[in-house]
């Protein structure tokens, strides 16, 4: 399994993928809002997402895990 983490702690935007989905190298899977800046949050690998751990409105710190992809 690898996962997606948060490079820095905000408030979740957005979320662009679902479970089961195949997603790409580079693809946003979310957004994170900081200090009012728009974080798009990417895959760092090709896979499927096997789970989607956050919701939109969360607060994450960094490293947290936001996607796991199988």
């Amino acid at each position: 399994m690898k996962e997606i983490t948060a490079s820095m702690a905000g408030t979740v935007l957005n979320v662009l993928v679902s479970e089961g989905e195949t997603i790409t190298t580079g693809q946003a899977v979310l957004t994170l809002e900081s200090m009012k800046m728009e974080i798009p949050i990417e895959a760092v690998t090709e896979g499927e997402v096997a789970s989607v751990n956050v919701n939109v409105g969360d607060f994450v710190n960094e490293g947290d895990v936001l996607v796991v992809m199988k």
